[in-house]
């Protein structure tokens, strides 16, 4: 099969664009799979990154989609420019990641999704603490034997980091979250989140402090606490994006993503504060 990755950015000079650029070419190499072009909206510096890291620049994505079989919509730290981004590649009809957070609400994950489907595309997205010895923990216990999470992260913004941990319980817990309440405010904040059958999760996200990234995962036999600081999280994200494309099948519900942008936005919101309210 071809394996030709296409970068799409808003700016393309970041930590995801050169990690997985790196991790494609160097521990991910023997997959085959080559980053063949990229396109930036910011064309200047999208130029400067193509040509300091030797990959062919398009100045759009019809130019690009001659040279790929496969899209990744990185600007991970912009999830408003990513309707955008999709709505240029996604007609292009290839299997495509889209990089977290994935849309700046919930509205707007679902148009997504639509896009996708309209066009007949394999896509998904997810943040990197899908991919830890947390998750590995939940697999050997069972999910369905899970009866409390609490979850912890730091970050530099709430806005942009909290997807971590959310991403990190919904994918233990899934989808079938029912309530949240928000405790706390500025740089320490707390979501009691209830699921479905009784379950509970606490995700704790502390700005701008020494905080590790982990978690205790209770069933009815123990409480286990894991740390996933060292977790190779975005080697680990990469192979799986490898997954997609060698596959041709998403591997993460779409259930658990739409519920993932769902908790953030009832989590933005002031009224969520010590008070539960429904999702």
């Amino acid at each position: 099969m071809s394996k030709q990755i296409g970068f799409v950015d808003f700016k393309l000079d970041n930590f995801h664009a050169n990690t997985y650029l790196a991790a494609i070419r160097k521990e991910l190499s023997g997959r085959g799979f080559t980053v063949a072009g990229c396109y930036d909206q910011e064309e200047v510096t999208g130029r400067q990154w193509a040509e300091k890291n030797g990959v062919p620049y398009f100045d759009s994505v019809a130019k690009l989609d001659k040279a790929v079989d496969h899209y990744m919509i990185l600007a991970p730290s912009n999830p408003e420019t990513h309707w955008a981004l999709c709505k240029k590649v996604l007609p292009m009809r290839k299997t495509t990641y889209v990089d977290k957070t994935f849309a700046p609400d919930l509205k707007t994950a679902a148009k997504i999704f639509a896009l996708a489907d309209k066009h007949g595309v394999t896509m998904q997205t997810t943040s990197a603490l899908r991919y830890t010895k947390i998750q590995a923990h939940v697999r050997e216990v069972g999910a369905a034997n899970v009866r409390h999470m609490v979850a912890w992260r730091a970050g530099s913004s709430f806005e942009e980091y909290a997807i971590h941990p959310v991403e990190l319980v919904v994918s233990c817990m899934g989808p079938a979250a029912e309530r949240l309440m928000l405790r706390g405010s500025g740089n320490q904040r707390q979501l009691i989140v209830d699921f479905s059958g009784g379950r509970t999760a606490v995700i704790n996200v502390y700005l701008n402090a020494a905080t590790p990234c982990a978690a205790s995962v209770t069933t009815d036999k123990e409480t286990k606490i894991i740390v996933a600081d060292g977790d190779p999280i975005f080697l680990n994200m990469a192979a799986a994006i490898l997954d997609l494309f060698e596959t041709g099948k998403a591997t993460i519900d779409r259930a658990e993503s739409l519920m993932i942008r769902r908790i953030l936005d009832v989590a933005l919101k002031a009224k969520a504060t010590g008070k539960f309210m429904k999702l």
